[in-house]
C-alpha cells in the first residue's frame, strides 16, 4: 500500500511517518514545497508542489496524509483531484483560518466568545481580549491586551510578523485542554486528552506541559460539534478548547496531528504509534479499537527562556536519570537563532515521561527540565 505524505521539510515529524510508514509495510510518497527546478537535492524522491494551488500528475497511491496546517489544505486538495479520503478543502481552509472558523463554530451555535476582525488599533475592542493573527498556529502571534495601551502596543508588534486584519476576541478564563483524534465519515474518534496544567492566562500563551488524562464526555461532544460545524470528515485532527463553569468552549480544530515531537509520548496497544495509526486510517483500516497504553503519558515542550543564539545543552545525562522520563530530546541546533513567543515559532527540544498517575509525570517533567542547562550567545538588535 502506498500512501502521499504531504509536509513542508524533510523534519523529524517527516521523519517519525518514515519510520511508521516502515514499521506498518507502507511505501511513503513525499510531496513538498521545495523548488522544482532542483533535480532532488536530499534524495528523498520527493514531489514538488505548491502548497497554494497543488497539483500532480497522476500518482498511484492509496492514501493521503499531511503535517503542518499549509500542507493539510495542499492534501485535501490534492485528495480531491486524486479520488483519495481526506478531508474536504473548504473545510481544512475554514480549520486553519481563525475568523472562518470561529465564524462556523458561531453559526452552529458553539459557544464562542464576541469576536470581529480589525484591520487598526483604532478600532478598540472591550476588555481583557485575544488579539490573534489569522493564519499562524502554536500560539504564535497570540497576545492578550487588558486595556488600551496593551491593545495598541499588541497589534503592533502582531502586525509585524502577520499581515492584517487580525482576529480580536473577549479572553475566555479557564483551564485548557487538548484533543488528539480522528475522524471517519465525519465522526470524531478520541485517541487521547491532555491536560496543561500550566495557567495560560497571558499576556503570551507558551505551551509547556501536556498530559493525557482520561476521556471526558463534555469535550469529546464539544468537539464532535466542531468537527461538524467545520465539515472535517476523514482524517487526525488536533483540536484546543477551554473549559469552565460556562462549559466547553472550543478555540480551534486543526486539520491535522498534534505537531513537533510531541506524537512521541503517544504510544498505543502493541507499542504502536500516532503516526502508525494515521497511516493505517489513510488506507482504510479500522483503528477504532486502538487504546492508549497504561500510565500518564506526558511531555514537556522546552521553552525558550530568551533570545539568543543557541550555543549547548547540559545537564541532558542527568535530567534522563530522573524517575519516570522516557526520553530528552534537544531539537534547538548550535549556532540556531532562539526567539521565544510570541515572535518565535519553536523550542529548544522536548521532554517525555510516562508514570502511573498524572502529578508523577508533571513532577518528572519538572524535575528533568530543571537539571538541564542552556548556553546562549547573544543577539545585537536590530536597528530598523
Amino acid at each position: 500500500m502506498r500512501v502521499l505524505l504531504v509536509a513542508a521539510t524533510t523534519g523529524y515529524q517527516t521523519r517519525s511517518f518514515a519510520d511508521a510508514a516502515q514499521r506498518s509495510g507502507v511505501e511513503l510518497v513525499l510531496a513538498t514545497d521545495r523548488c522544482h527546478k532542483i533535480d532532488d537535492p536530499w534524495g528523498d524522491g520527493a514531489l514538488s508542489i505548491k502548497f497554494e494551488a497543488p497539483s500532480v500528475d497522476e500518482v498511484a497511491a492509496d492514501g493521503i496524509v499531511a503535517v503542518g496546517d499549509q500542507p493539510a489544505y495542499a492534501a485535501a486538495v490534492l485528495a480531491e483531484q486524486l479520488r483519495l479520503r481526506f478531508h474536504p478543502s473548504e473545510a481544512v481552509r475554514a480549520s486553519k483560518d481563525k475568523f472562518l472558523a470561529r465564524k462556523k463554530f458561531y453559526d452552529a451555535g458553539l459557544s464562542t466568545p464576541n469576536f470581529r476582525l480589525t484591520q487598526t488599533p483604532e478600532e478598540e475592542p472591550r476588555y481583557p481580549c485575544v488579539v490573534k493573527p489569522l493564519g499562524l498556529s502554536g500560539s504564535r502571534g497570540v497576545i492578550r491586551a487588558n486595556n488600551t495601551q496593551e491593545f495598541r502596543a499588541a497589534f503592533a508588534r502582531i502586525a509585524d510578523i502577520a499581515e492584517p486584519p487580525l482576529l480580536v476576541e473577549d479572553f475566555i478564563p479557564g483551564h485548557e485542554y487538548a484533543l488528539e483524534g480522528i475522524v471517519t465519515r465525519g465522526r470524531l474518534q478520541v485517541l487521547a486528552l491532555f491536560d496543561k496544567p500550566d495557567p495560560l492566562d497571558g499576556p503570551f500563551f507558551e505551551e509547556t506541559i501536556y498530559v493525557t488524562m482520561p476521556p471526558q464526555p463534555a469535550i469529546s461532544e464539544e468537539a464532535q460539534r466542531a468537527v461538524t460545524a467545520l465539515g472535517l470528515t476523514d482524517g487526525p485532527i488536533h483540536a484546543e478548547m477551554r473549559v469552565n463553569d460556562r462549559g466547553v468552549h472550543m478555540l480551534e480544530v486543526a486539520a491535522r496531528p498534534i505537531g513537533g515531537l510531541c506524537a512521541r509520548v503517544l504510544r498505543f496497544s502493541g507499542d504502536v504509534s500516532l503516526e502508525e495509526l494515521i497511516l493505517r486510517h489513510a488506507i482504510g483500516e479500522d483503528i477504532s479499537h486502538e487504546r492508549l497504553e497504561p500510565g500518564a503519558h506526558a511531555v514537556m515542550m522546552i521553552p525558550i527562556p530568551r533570545a539568543g543564539i543557541f550555543e549547548s545543552a547540559g545537564g541532558l545525562e542527568e535530567a534522563r536519570k530522573v524517575a519516570g522520563i522516557e526520553d530528552v530530546a534537544i531539537t534547538a541546533k548550535q549556532g540556531q537563532s532562539m526567539v521565544p513567543l510570541p515572535e518565535g515559532a519553536s523550542y529548544l527540544g522536548f521532554i517525555f515521561a510516562r508514570a502511573e498517575t498524572r502529578e508523577a509525570s508533571i513532577a518528572a517533567l519538572r524535575e528533568a527540565h530543571a537539571r538541564l542547562k542552556f548556553e546562549f550567545a547573544l543577539t545585537l538588535p536590530v536597528v530598523k
